[in-house]
């Protein structure tokens, strides 16, 4: 059994307008996942500083961000990041270059983790539908030109609504969706804008979406989260 979660923590402002990294921390502590991605992870200008610094994450969690060698001062690439439990052993990680108007990345890990290998793929795909499928189609490309295969999980912030159309259902031909829920806004979940999917070896056991005090002020997005094991 494994839980992944999927978090847009904006950057740890929250509604209430405050940046408070330590909140997004407390978020993450509470949906208690094995596995985390992160988008909005860093900050947008300048050195593209991580909000939650490693320091922050060492000594008050049991997490550690994967290194993709971006910035120095980043956890993550263009925004996006992954936590694992400290026990984690990464065996590969690398960049997802995809094709955008606005900076706009993916980032990929494999992962074991209870004596198995997971791979996870963080990413934040565009506002635009037209630029979403083709980041979507960059995505399914570079997994199946992977020389290595794993069973493969997929989440973050996606920005469509509909699974009938658009970059869901170009997603869906290849992966099951978990059925984790509305998760934007945070004060009032009308969206589905966070998705978490998984290859056909992997089967979902439950989802949600994380609702708490901490969670409805941590971001704009609630957290999403879900279990799996092998099918």
């Amino acid at each position: 059994m494994l839980k992944v979660a999927s978090y847009n923590m904006r950057k740890s402002i929250g509604t209430d307008r405050r940046r408070k990294p330590e909140r997004t921390l407390q978020v993450l502590c509470e949906i208690d996942a094995d596995i985390v991605a992160l988008q909005e992870a860093d900050r947008r200008f300048g050195a593209r500083a991580a909000v939650m610094t490693g320091h922050l994450l060492a000594e008050h969690s049991t997490y550690k961000a994967i290194p993709f060698g971006a910035r120095a001062a980043s956890i993550g690439w263009h925004g996006n990041s992954i936590l694992v439990r400290k026990e984690a052993q990464v065996l590969d990680c690398e960049q997802i270059h995809l094709p955008a108007l606005e900076p706009r990345g993916a980032v990929m890990a494999d992962v074991r983790l209870n004596g198995q290998v997971v791979r996870i793929v963080g990413m934040h795909l565009d506002l635009s539908g037209l630029w979403r499928r083709r980041q979507a189609h960059a995505i399914i490309t570079h997994l199946q030109a992977s020389t290595n295969q794993y069973p493969t999980v997929l989440m973050g912030d996606l920005n469509d609504w509909s699974a009938n159309s658009g970059c869901l259902k170009d997603f869906g031909q290849h992966f099951t969706f978990a059925a984790t829920g509305r998760s934007f806004h945070a004060r009032k979940p009308i969206a589905r804008l966070d998705r978490i999917m998984a290859s056909r070896d992997l089967s979902f056991t439950d989802a949600g979406v994380h609702d708490s005090p901490a969670s409805r002020t941590a971001s704009d997005h609630l957290p999403i989260w879900a279990t799996l094991e092998k099918a």
